[in-house]
């Protein structure tokens, strides 16, 4: 969760998830109605605009019941000063916190509704590069891994988040396929949700190296997967965020719509995501254990949208101190 190049492009796989099908009758005028259609389908996607104040809650609050935990009406004093503010763009979890809500398989749904009815945007946070062990689906990761010969769980993703493990995004066994697959039904979930758009985490493998992940993944194997999921996630009518993977934002600043980083102002990277600004496309930002003050100037400088969270890398509604 925290911050530690190709012959498959996106229109490959829009093609396999969107146009295949309708090639299928050979009709030249049919290829060319599903292309207009799939052009008139990313414009409805929701963009959300440069500048977009966000809030970052992937765990519950239970003075929040009737949301799920989400707290929708957080208003705080920024750095910058002045009256408190709210956040237009919620980056939330696809489900209902469990110790809010009695179980892991409520969808956010009432969450999703409060905050469009705040006339606000929701992102659903799905994490896509690494297994959870508290997820619905785990048991079905755990048991085609041991299927597979072992081929998909990898190491534990860090100290900080040891109930995780590095998923194998390699496709030597089908595990690459297996996991979009299971994806492809967890951004339905957000679909079925009410969400406007889709993070999914874990995506920079590639930079961390087998001493890490415990699996050999090449950056062009990246930016398969990377870009099949904002290939899916637009499919189905979702705006998609690109989650840290600076080395390969040149890339894949055309496949996604957003970026969302963690702690780039504390390592120096944040200058890595001035191609997505330059394209007229926001950054979501969020340090943990860096002060606003040190950061916020360089944020407006660089245009991007930053927030203080939690010092233990927590990520309750509060605390939540905006730059703007």
């Amino acid at each position: 969760m925290v911050n530690m190049r190709s012959l498959f492009t996106r229109s490959a796989v829009a093609a396999a998830l969107v146009v295949a099908p309708v090639m299928a009758f050979g009709a030249a005028a049919s290829a060319d109605a599903s292309a207009a259609s799939g052009t008139a389908a990313r414009a409805a996607i929701w963009q959300p605009p440069l500048q977009s104040r966000w809030q970052y809650q992937l765990q519950g609050n239970s003075a929040y019941p009737s949301t799920g935990g989400v707290n929708v009406d957080i208003c705080q004093v920024p750095q910058s000063g002045g009256a408190c503010v709210k956040p237009t763009v919620f980056d939330i979890d696809l489900y209902a916190d469990a110790d809010v809500v009695g179980n892991n398989t409520t969808l956010n749904t009432a969450a999703v509704t409060a905050i469009h009815a705040k006339g606000a945007k929701a992102i659903c946070y799905v994490d896509a590069g690494s297994i959870e062990d508290f997820r619905p689906d785990y048991q079905t990761f755990v048991d085609w891994d041991n299927a597979h010969g072992n081929s998909l769980l990898g190491k534990p993703f860090s100290d900080e988040f040891p109930n995780e493990r590095w998923a194998n995004i390699n496709n030597d066994k089908g595990q690459r396929d297996f996991l979009l697959s299971m994806m492809s039904a967890r951004v339905d979930k957000c679909v079925q949700a009410g969400f406007d758009g889709v993070e999914f985490d874990v995506v920079n493998a590639h930079e961390e190296g087998k001493s890490v992940t415990g699996w050999t993944v090449s950056p062009a194997t990246q930016l398969i997967f990377n870009r099949a999921l904002a290939a899916m996630g637009h499919a189905k009518g979702l705006s998609v965020a690109l989650k840290n993977d600076l080395s390969q934002v040149s890339d894949l600043v055309g496949d996604f719509d957003y970026a969302v980083n963690e702690q780039c102002f504390e390592f120096d990277e944040c200058g890595e995501l001035t191609p997505f600004v330059q394209a007229g496309k926001p950054v979501f930002q969020v340090e943990y254990l860096t002060s606003p003050s040190s950061f916020c100037g360089k944020a407006a400088t660089l245009n991007v949208n930053a927030i203080k969270k939690a010092t233990d890398y927590s990520l309750q509604d509060l605390p939540y101190k905006p730059c703007r």
